[in-house]
């Protein structure tokens, strides 16, 4: 009796062993779907926020820079905990951080709490690279290449997800419900995955650099303050100048100590070659080239049919035209690890710009009639998400197993400063291109069609740039990544046969 209940305990054991195994890769997406979903929920309540907090609308766009800023700043400098102390350590803690500042806001009308609590949410930033350094460490090799092309994915996905449901959350209902319901996701989201995740067995120890983490910080702080609310200030204001001379000056420090420390949060010497550098710069370029479109669309959209152009739809109406995106992204994250595993992740890039370019000029051929601008749309997230899947996968094949945290942070990092440097270029070009429709000031048709030719020509830099990476990181016979990992998988088995025997 005792031996049967022992083999169906056994049994049972093995069962739930096998649910996690298969639950990681869906509780890890989960959480990137997640995180952008954090940082578009506040975007339908900006026109509202200065009444209902009795503040002006300069304030209220900190919500949206705090947000920016912390998770610029917390996504390298997480990952490079990560791989010091654990990945899923470090990933709950992100998560963690992301929900509570969701009850915060929940509970506050206050401002500067709100403002506040949006920086935490910012935390969740990080959650995309590291559970991809996770995935790295914990999948055999013939699933890693599919899993981080979803998971990578999972930005543009929740993106397009994120604005409908905030949307018909703020329409229906009071505004701090939408924070309830992000707190509730983000608490689903802790406990998947402390009960999903396995502890990654991979670390780099060493002692924490964080004078490096405070150069950064204060570096980013400078640059993404200077471009985001440069239009506001001014770009030849006291200000702003301040700001960018202070970047250059910090950089330079930054990067002389970063050469000299023992540890260094960010491996420069590794960051500088070829095959990482330009992945790094290549997103730098992607998520500048993508963000023009989840920022224009729903402006273009939502103006008033006076102005010749636009459809008057509403808040939520605009976020429904997002939703094909959203889903498009979801379905090709497979079809793009295909691509990467028969032609390379440098094609799958390349491919990707190019798509998005394509998306841009049919934006750039069409911009009144509905159904067009969704398939533009649609086009673009296609390219964007050919990209996004292709990006992490040149990184973990050109960095050490250990490192992986801290580059695909870096990574991460190249984005969201694209992406800023692209809200504040696009808002330039709609200031110097207005009408007037119904008497008030703005922007014409002319300025967004110039916002996609902008946008569609900087894709195709990012193609030029993804076709000079060197060759040598495209799969070979299963790939260097691959014969890595199968490596540690032969050292790993030999330890736990040394471990039997003993």
């Amino acid at each position: 009796m005792s031996s049967g209940s022992y083999g169906s305990g056994s049994g049972g054991s093995a069962s739930l062993e096998r649910l996690r195994g298969r639950l990681t890769v869906p509780v890890l997406a989960y959480g990137g779907i997640l995180m952008a979903v954090m940082q578009t929920a506040v975007v339908p309540l900006l026109p509202d926020l200065p009444r209902l907090t009795g503040s002006s609308a300069a304030t209220v766009s900190w919500t949206v820079t705090a947000t920016l800023l912390a998770g610029a700043v917390l996504t390298p400098v997480l990952g490079r905990a990560g791989d010091m102390y654990g990945k899923k350590r470090v990933l709950l803690l992100a998560l963690s951080v992301m929900t509570s500042g969701s009850v915060l806001c929940a509970l506050t009308s206050d401002i500067r709490v709100l403002i506040a609590a949006r920086a935490l949410q910012g935390a969740a930033a990080a959650v995309v690279p590291l559970s991809i350094s996770i995935l790295r460490d914990v999948l055999p090799p013939e699933r890693t290449v599919s899993a981080v092309a979803l998971m990578s994915s999972t930005v543009g996905i929740g993106a397009a997800l994120g604005l409908p449901l905030a949307a018909l959350i703020v329409e229906y209902a009071d505004w701090h419900t939408m924070f309830w319901v992000s707190a509730a996701l983000g608490a689903v989201g802790v406990a998947l995955a402390w009960w999903a995740v396995d502890e990654s067995a991979v670390r780099q120890p060493g002692r924490f650099d964080t004078l490096g983490a405070l150069g950064l910080a204060t570096m980013l702080v400078c640059l993404l303050l200077a471009v985001s609310q440069g239009g506001e200030w001014g770009w030849t204001s006291g200000p702003v100048i301040t700001l960018f001379a202070g970047f250059v000056l910090v950089l330079a420090l930054w990067w002389w100590q970063q050469l000299r420390a023992e540890r260094p949060l960010v491996d420069l010497r590794l960051a500088v070659r070829p095959r990482v550098a330009l992945p790094h710069l290549t997103a730098l370029v992607v998520g500048f080239s993508f963000y023009a479109n989840s920022l224009v669309t729903a402006q273009l959209v939502q103006a008033p049919p006076g102005t010749g152009y636009g459809l008057g739809l509403s808040i939520v109406g605009a976020g429904l035209c997002l939703l094909p995106s959203g889903v498009l992204m979801l379905f090709l994250s497979p079809v793009s690890a295909r691509i990467s595993t028969a032609r390379g992740p440098r094609v799958t890039l390349a491919l990707g710009a190019v798509v998005i370019a394509f998306g841009y000029a049919i934006r750039i051929l069409d911009s009144r009639h509905l159904w067009v601008i969704i398939l533009g749309g649609a086009i673009v997230s296609a390219g964007t998400a050919l990209a996004y899947s292709a990006l992490p996968t040149l990184i973990l094949d050109a960095v050490p197993a250990a490192q992986t945290g801290s580059a695909s942070g870096v990574n991460v990092l190249m984005r969201t400063i694209g992406q800023a440097v692209c809200s504040a270029a696009v808002a330039a070009i709609l200031v110097h291109h207005t009408s007037r429709a119904g008497g008030l000031p703005l922007p014409s048709l002319d300025g967004y069609l110039l916002s996609f030719a902008m946008a569609g020509a900087v894709a195709l830099a990012g193609c030029a740039m993804a076709l000079a990476i060197p060759g040598s990181g495209e799969p070979e016979k299963g790939g260097r990544l691959s014969r890595r990992r199968a490596g540690r998988g032969r050292a790993a088995d030999k330890l736990l046969e040394g471990a039997g025997e003993s």
